[in-house]
């Protein structure tokens, strides 16, 4: 099977960000993704094109077009949260982004009426029902096909910083899993889903493919969800491995972070540099490290098996990339992810949270909606 990788310009950014819809007095989530979806759309019946619906009733997804700055990503997410709320308030619905509900149960949710989530259903029945999870996805453009999978590998080095800055799904049903992000080990339970093979040559991927549609696995490139994957239509990279985070500030900071690693490795590549890779049973175990321990993950940083605590080699590959920054003009989101680490992954506060209120996770999800509105409370 053949898959064309349309070019983009080359470090243009755009990003996905899933929002829960939630009750104002309970604090549970609420179906009402259609009713909204409905009073956005355009005269005539079209789609909104930035405001989508997604898998659930009780989440909506914005997503931006294509930027050349972080700013801009930031700018466009902002217009459409304020374009929702001029429907949400007036319904006593609350959005907030987090990887999971603290306490609202899957079983109680309704899934969008679309073939295509009636299928993921039918097919992935127990495991599928329960994916109440939400997440951020940024797109980097690349400008040539050859560098795709490189990136890719390379960029798997990177999951567990971005796993540990995003993390923010401790609880589920109502308990504290004991992980920084259940979501991230929720997700890839689903077939296809997880972390990415590291093919080193494009006719490998175009192999899986098409033995993914020989086989029935997939109808459509799409449903292909690893953590990180080719958007060959779009000409990007697409990073899916974070946490939903719940302020536009750390969504601009993972996606700057995003940017800058991509556009470093993208000039390296053109100077013929080789990028580093590490064995496949290194990146699971980061996965797994920085779901579990989040901002205390000691990390694998080779394929030698040096290893680090996650914020200390923050540290070191913030200072890298600030030229790169500088260049894209995304050096102020940037330095959003030292602000992260000063204050607390969302993980770290929203226990915080629960343990000033003796427990309520009802508080947790009132902090999770007064940050989306107002910004970060620091960690005490």
């Amino acid at each position: 099977m053949r898959i064309d990788f349309q070019p983009s310009r080359r470090s243009t950014v755009g990003a996905e960000w899933e929002l829960a819809l939630v009750d104002r007095r309970s604090g549970e989530l609420t179906s009402v993704a259609q009713r909204l979806l409905d009073a956005v759309c355009p005269p005539g019946g079209a789609e909104h094109p930035k405001i989508k619906q997604e898998l659930l009733l009780n989440t909506i997804e914005i997503i931006t077009g294509v930027c050349d700055t972080v700013a801009e990503v930031a700018e466009d997410l902002a217009a459409s949260l304020d374009e929702l709320r001029v429907h949400t308030d007036p319904l006593g619905v609350e959005l907030f982004s987090a990887g999971t509900h603290p306490f609202s149960t899957w079983y109680q949710q309704k899934v969008t009426d679309k073939e295509r989530y009636a299928k993921l259903i039918d097919r992935t029945q127990w495991w599928g029902r329960q994916m109440l999870i939400y997440g951020v996805h940024v797109h980097i453009g690349l400008d040539h096909r050859d560098k795709v999978l490189p990136v890719l590998n390379a960029l798997l080095n990177y999951a567990p910083h971005l796993q540990a800055l995003s993390a923010s799904s401790p609880y589920w049903g109502g308990e504290d899993t004991g992980y920084a992000s259940n979501r991230a080990l929720m997700f890839q339970q689903l077939p296809t889903a997880g972390l990415p093979f590291q093919f080193t040559e494009w006719g490998e991927l175009e192999s899986y493919v098409d033995d993914m549609f020989v086989t029935g696995v997939i109808d459509h490139f799409s449903e292909i969800r690893w953590d990180i994957r080719p958007a060959p239509h779009f000409g990007t990279i697409e990073m899916r491995v974070c946490d939903g985070v719940p302020t536009l500030e750390e969504v601009a900071a993972i996606a700057a972070f995003t940017q800058c690693l991509v556009d470093d490795f993208s000039t390296r590549l053109d100077q013929g540099e080789t990028l580093p890779t590490m064995p496949p049973w290194h990146v699971q175990e980061n996965k797994w490290r920085a779901a579990r321990y989040g901002m205390d993950a000691i990390i694998i940083l080779d394929a030698a098996g040096n290893e680090r605590l996650v914020t200390e080699d923050l540290d070191v590959v913030l200072e890298r990339l600030e030229p790169v920054a500088k260049q894209l003009d995304c050096l102020r989101e940037l330095r959003g992810v030292e602000t992260i680490l000063r204050h607390g992954a969302s993980y770290q506060r929203q226990r915080a949270v629960a343990r000033e209120h003796n427990g309520s996770l009802k508080a947790v999800v009132a902090s999770l909606i007064a940050e989306m509105r107002d910004g970060v409370t620091p960690v005490r």
